[in-house]
């Protein structure tokens, strides 16, 4: 079965379009089971169609409808079940239908074609001979329906790319891919310039291994002098703030390891393309394999730098080009230089076939008020470039010649989001306090000192989570205290007198020190965070002595410690912190003790909530971890992770019952993650009495009007009624429709 299963697919996946691939799997399918028709009905908004059969009779092809309520199609689809009858006729939802000839047959199988929880579609076969389908038989045609459900879904996404290319589309239809930056363009593609890529580069053998050395550093060179150039280009047009990405590009080129590691393989046996592929290989993977999102997004800035410097060492450099007026720079990655080289009087708009939300791409995006889409697939780019497009980054999506309607209600949109942006802008300087006095203090979360710049230009009022796993990560040995310290002085001093929220080192799970790899079978539940800081008290210490060192004469740290589970480690933490502090003074060094947290972020520190208080002066709950580990739900896997899951009402009682047990103890509760930075959830937050929300800087001033928009009073009754719901969409229906009733509408529509 198994032989059989991988043949029909890889054929099935070679379909040049969705009526091939659906002709496909019909024959293929009736050629592996004992059948005598198979047939393919792909469901839209009020049918099921018959688009493709093999034994039935073939003019019913695209012509025979049925309602989604109709026939033994419509009930596999209601039901979402297998069905397995010997005689079909005998069913009461039987729909005898000469036009298809399936009235000839009399047993008949069906299975519902289902893609991320919607049903795509129903696959159908029917045997003359009055017998149900053996069980070999079933296994195989379910097993197959669940395989071919993604290829017409992938399929069905660029049959409407290639329908929107040639104008038969509907309005309704477009490209769904992830948001990157927020906002609407409208504009003309414009496809990136074909740049050599290391994926694509061979090995070779150098014949003077002198002169490959020598070329990989000329490339390195050429490579920072164009991005000097750039920086200074832009430094009219762009924030400083923004400028430092170009900084990160810099600084990542001088890196010693990845200069090091180049120059070794090519002392090896490597021309310095070759080992400068691998090289890049091996730092994109250690990133690629984190826990940490906004970690793992950094492979993408090494990839890029990557082909950047080879772009340099086979002496092919980009050539300028015509961008069309308002331009959408489209292509397979888009880079921060790909994005630098386009006139920002003509730049509206970024797709990206492959990236994430967290990569400096978008942050520049966001930074620049481009709209982004990224994470998209089965996008025919060459068939592309110069049409007009809609850029909808709020939702993700993309419209190819849209239509009139279509553009009518995106520049509507247009209007919207620029009164929108006016608002917020009046908001900045403002604090966010409610309309019955009630203030709540915003702050960011970040992970790299780069960042500091966006963090301060949002206007919140300290950090509420920095990230130190970074420094850890990308190294290839343990960077001691000495290293450890004017980083953690200059993330301090940049915000002080406000709060800094330190997160102390939070590697395992995927986020392995490559120093000190550890091999679990389930790393998630293992040992990492605070489990693995206190299995390695040297290290440890390390950082203590640094962060305590760091907050001398600015008394503005607050240290946190992560994945706490029970009491017994924050006792031993505060231990090893006192330890610290002693050791130090001791030794005559400057150092000043700090407020101290700990993160609640596994369920068993819901339920120590009030005991955790007891030893500590705050707590901070990561709704990220928090609700992955309630639902057992991986939130980047599409699968099984819905748009509702942090207003899930397991999630919405665990954050209260935390908040209610700290304050019990008079100690505050900071949320930071997803549920702090959107509006919706942030309105329970408010109820809950929780006394400071930390966020992504992109989204404070959002947060700040939703918080000026309400009174604690409003906010508890509405969390009051959120609590007696059973289901996250009913709780996401009550708040978006209590923020459109505030006047707060578009906050909802941008979503």
């Amino acid at each position: 079965m198994l032989v059989t299963l991988r043949r029909i697919l890889k054929e099935v996946q070679a379909a040049r379009d969705l009526d091939e691939a659906l002709m496909l799997i019909v024959r293929l399918v009736k050629q592996a089971i004992p059948i005598d028709a198979c047939a393919v009905y792909l469901a839209d908004r009020n049918y099921y169609t018959l688009m493709a059969a093999d034994g039935l009779h073939a003019g019913a092809i695209g012509r025979v409808r049925l309602g989604l309520d109709e026939g033994i199609v419509g009930w596999v689809g209601e039901r979402r079940e297998l069905i397995n009858l010997a005689n079909a006729a005998s069913h009461p939802r039987y729909l005898c239908s000469s036009d298809t000839g399936e009235d000839r047959y009399a047993a008949v199988l069906g299975v519902p074609l289902i893609h991320y929880h919607r049903v795509l579609g129903v696959l159908v076969a029917w045997k003359s001979a009055p017998s149900p389908f053996d069980k070999e038989d079933v296994a195989l045609f379910v097993t197959l329906a669940a395989q071919l459900a993604k290829v017409i879904h992938e399929a069905t996404a660029l049959g409407n790319v290639l329908r929107q290319l040639s104008g038969e589309a509907s309005d309704s239809t477009y490209i769904q891919g992830i948001q990157a930056a927020p906002g609407v363009a409208v504009g003309t593609i414009a496809l990136l310039d074909p740049q050599p890529r290391l994926t694509s580069v061979a090995n070779r053998r150098p014949p003077d291994r002198q002169a490959e050395a020598a070329a990989f550093a000329c490339a390195l060179n050429a490579t920072r002098e164009e991005l000097n150039a750039i920086s200074a280009r832009l430094a009219g047009e762009l924030p400083d703030e923004e400028l430092a990405l170009f900084d990160v590009y810099v600084k990542l080129l001088e890196s010693d390891s990845l200069t090091a590691d180049t120059l070794q393989r090519i002392q090896a046996g490597n021309w310095a393309p070759g080992a400068w592929r691998d090289t890049i290989a091996d730092h994109a993977r250690v990133f690629e394999n984190m826990d940490d999102h906004y970690l793992r997004a950094r492979a993408e800035d090494i990839r890029d730098l990557g082909d950047r410097v080879l772009t340099h060492l086979q002496a092919r450099s980009p050539a300028t080009r015509e961008y069309p007026k308002h331009c959408i720079l489209m292509g397979e990655a888009v880079g921060i230089t790909d994005i630098a080289a386009v006139p920002f009087d003509r730049l509206c708009g970024i797709v990206s076939q492959h990236g994430s939300a967290l990569s400096h791409t978008a942050v520049m995006a966001r930074a620049l008020g481009i709209p982004a889409v990224t994470s998209l697939s089965a996008l025919p780019l060459g068939r592309l470039d110069g049409r007009a497009a809609v850029v909808d980054g709020n939702r993700g999506r993309i419209h190819i010649r849209p239509s009139r309607s279509v553009l009518r209600a995106y520049r509507q949109h247009l209007g919207d989001e620029r009164d929108l942006t006016a608002r917020l802008q009046a908001l900045h300087a403002l604090p966010a306090i409610t309309p019955d006095a009630v203030r709540i203090p915003l702050h960011v979360n970040i992970g790299l000192v780069d960042e500091l710049p966006f963090a301060q230009a949002s206007g919140g009022e300290g950090i509420g989570l920095f990230r130190t796993e970074f420094p850890f990560l990308i190294r290839e040995s343990l960077p001691v205290e000495e290293e450890q310290y004017p980083l953690y002085r200059r993330v301090l001093k940049a915000f002080a007198p406000k709060p800094v929220t330190i997160r102390t080192l939070d590697v395992g799970g995927d986020k392995i020190l490559s120093y000190l790899p550890v091999e679990e079978e389930n790393p998630s539940l293992g040992c990492r965070g605070i489990r693995f800081t206190l299995d390695h008290p040297e290290i440890f210490l390390m950082q203590l002595r640094a962060l305590l060192r760091a907050n001398a004469g600015l008394n503005n740290l607050q240290l946190l410690f992560p994945m706490i589970s029970k009491v017994g480690e924050v006792d031993e933490t505060l231990g090893l912190l006192a330890r610290a502090h002693r050791e130090l003074l001791e030794e005559g060094v400057a150092a000043a003790k700090a407020r101290v947290g700990v993160m609640i972020e596994v369920p068993s520190a819901v339920y120590l909530a009030e005991a955790l208080a007891r030893r500590v002066d705050f707590l901070s709950i990561g709704t990220n971890d928090l609700t992955q580990y309630l639902l057992a739900v991986d939130r980047n896997n599409a699968e099984v992770a819905t748009p509702y899951d942090s207003l899930h009402p397991a999630v919405i009682n665990a954050v209260h019952q935390v908040i209610e047990g700290a304050h019990r103890q008079r100690t505050p509760v900071s949320v930071c993650g997803e549920m702090a930075g959107d509006p919706a959830s942030a309105l329970l937050l408010l109820g809950m009495g929780a006394d400071s929300l930390s966020m992504n800087p992109t989204s404070l001033a959002r947060i700040k009007w939703v918080i000026r928009s309400f009174t604690q009073r409003r906010a508890r009754e509405l969390l009051d009624e959120a609590l007696a719901m059973e289901d996250g969409f009913d709780v996401q229906e009550l708040l978006d429709g209590a923020l459109e009733e505030a006047g707060l509408g578009v906050l909802v529509r941008s979503r």
